[in-house]
């Protein structure tokens, strides 16, 4: 069986695969100050549950945009299996990512895992959305080539920062207006956050679309991206899984 852990700065996704087959998958909080213990509990009793010996785990890949955790789950996977993570990088996908970057060794480890994936289901070119909590845009060229991409704040993070510094209005729950003009603060601010995400999404990738010349399948990923993409236009495909089958293609590839 694969292992396979994307470590992102709110929440971390857990996959246990079989072959192509997925298993399992968890997303719990991401805490920053846990340790190669704390990890070890937390992944033990998951697996267990689903009634999986942590012995059955052949190999692991691992991708984290918080670099004090990659240690951490690495040595959690060491001391639980015998087995060394596979840290999810520009080098370590080899010929599954190619890129125009002029510092490829600066691309998230989300970012490459995105657009491998991106490529291998769905073709090139490609225009990946994460609505995270960082929303990050991949750019797969015709050539299947990593482009770029943009990097803006998640939904989530914006209406936390504005809830925190805007003392007259209350912390909301993000869900869709029933129209664009609301009605209430509630579904003013409803609407100013989700559907001013989803426009926001479309209008940077009809930008891309513009400076590449032509257009690309568009696909959203990340734990916003079945609510968001109802009310996009650009959207074409939902994947929330997109990133860890990135990683399984990575680590089966790997030598």
């Amino acid at each position: 069986m694969l292992l396979t852990i994307d470590i992102g700065n709110t929440q971390t996704v857990i996959g246990v695969w079989r072959g192509e087959d997925l298993l399992h998958m968890w997303r719990v909080a991401t805490n920053r100050t846990s340790t190669s213990d704390e990890l070890r509990v937390k992944l033990v009793t998951l697996l267990e549950l689903a009634g999986i010996d942590f012995k059955e785990i052949r190999k692991a890949c691992v991708a984290s945009v918080v670099p004090q955790l990659f240690g951490a789950w690495r040595d959690c996977i060491r001391d639980a299996a015998g087995i060394e993570a596979i840290p999810c990088n520009a080098e370590t996908a080899g010929e599954l990512f190619r890129s125009n970057y002029p510092r490829p060794h600066e691309i998230g480890a989300d970012r490459i895992a995105d657009a491998v994936a991106a490529i291998a289901l769905y073709g090139a070119p490609a225009v990946v959305v994460d609505f995270g909590t960082a929303t990050n845009i991949e750019v797969i060229d015709a050539d299947g080539c990593f482009v770029g991409g943009i990097i803006a704040p998640g939904m989530q993070t914006s209406a936390q920062a504005m809830f925190a510094n805007a003392t007259k209005l209350a912390a909301t729950e993000l869900v869709a207006p029933p129209a664009a003009i609301g009605t209430s603060t509630e579904t003013a601010i409803q609407s100013g956050i989700v559907l001013g995400e989803a426009d926001r999404a479309d209008g940077l990738v009809r930008r891309i679309f513009d400076q590449m010349g032509y257009e690309a399948t568009v696909i959203a990923t990340g734990g916003l991206a079945p609510l968001i993409s109802q009310h996009s236009s650009t959207i074409q495909h939902v994947n929330p899984e997109l990133t860890i089958v990135g990683l399984r293609l990575i680590a089966e590839a790997y030598e």
